[in-house]
């Protein structure tokens, strides 16, 4: 575990995953970042890599030959990654491939990781990827962050609103049961003053499509914002709650699950991304812990 401090925030990024393990705020005295109880959901804020969600049985395919992928969300989150650099303000994270990661995904991939708190914010937290093809042919892959973050001790996440600065109404999709994007049902979702309240009679899942979201908010009931998550690289922002739990996750997403009954190949699935051989595409995200 390596910890990232300042006056405002202490930040803990575990090597399992690269992920993000705590955020304990000093002047509110809690924690801001799920804790990954098993019993409801064992993860914090997992990288999701080389997939978002799942495909269709289990399987995808890459020019006719057919992979397996058992679970959902890629491999990343369950490997250890290698701390490459420790600095005061930033802790840096790399995975390659192996030959294990080959035999279920068939690319030559790095995978660097950065956590970095911000010089003149201290309440900011720059989360920042860069994603390389060290291949010689076409790498078609997805990424995306899983931050699950707690109201404000006290308060419920049903009394919460989710926030969307700057936006009068959005369009989402949902999953179905088993997971799948269910692109043919596209829901309106009208805002009052940016935001909307948290309701768990609404899907466990809102997909946001099409570069529609460059912010969204956890907010207090009081509609003072509480989290924001600032994702302007990234075409969609799903948001995420288990019932059972107290947190409420607000993804950032570049690709996503399988269409319902999808049977193409990986390079024809919706919203997947591709690096030429020898590429890289850096992208990052941002997260403000208000007071």
């Amino acid at each position: 575990m390596h910890i990232l401090e300042n006056r405002e925030l202490c930040i803990e990024i575990a090597d399992r995953g690269a992920e993000l393990s705590r955020v304990w705020d000093k002047e509110t005295c809690c924690e801001r970042l799920w804790s990954a109880d098993p019993a409801i959901w064992n993860r914090h804020a997992p990288i999701l890599f080389p997939f978002v969600g799942k495909v269709i049985n289990g399987k995808y395919r890459v020019n006719g030959r057919e992979y397996a992928m058992k679970t959902q969300h890629g491999f990343a989150r369950d490997l250890d990654f290698v701390c490459t650099e420790e600095l005061p303000g930033s802790v840096t994270h790399v995975l390659c491939a192996t030959a294990e990661t080959r035999s279920i995904y068939p690319y030559d991939f790095r995978l660097l990781v950065r956590h970095r708190l911000d010089e003149n914010a201290p309440r900011l937290l720059h989360v920042e990827w860069e994603v390389s093809n060290a291949g010689q042919e076409t790498m078609y892959y997805a990424i995306g962050g899983h931050p699950g973050f707690l109201p404000p001790q006290g308060v419920k996440k049903e009394d919460c609103f989710l926030g969307f600065p700057g936006q009068e109404q959005l369009r989402y999709i949902s999953a179905d049961p088993a997971g799948f994007a269910m692109p043919g049902a596209l829901h309106g979702l009208k805002l009052q003053d940016s935001m909307t309240p948290y309701a768990a009679s609404l899907p466990e899942t809102w997909i946001f499509e099409g570069h529609q979201v460059s912010a969204a908010q956890l907010v207090r009931p009081d509609r003072t914002p509480w989290v924001t998550l600032f994702c302007e690289d990234f075409p969609i922002l799903a948001v995420w709650a288990n019932a059972a739990g107290p947190f409420v996750c607000l993804e950032p997403w570049c690709g996503r699950t399988d269409d319902e009954g999808f049977t193409g190949e990986l390079a024809e699935k919706v919203c997947e991304e591709l690096l030429a051989p020898g590429e890289t595409r850096r992208i990052s995200y941002r997260i403000c812990f208000h007071r």
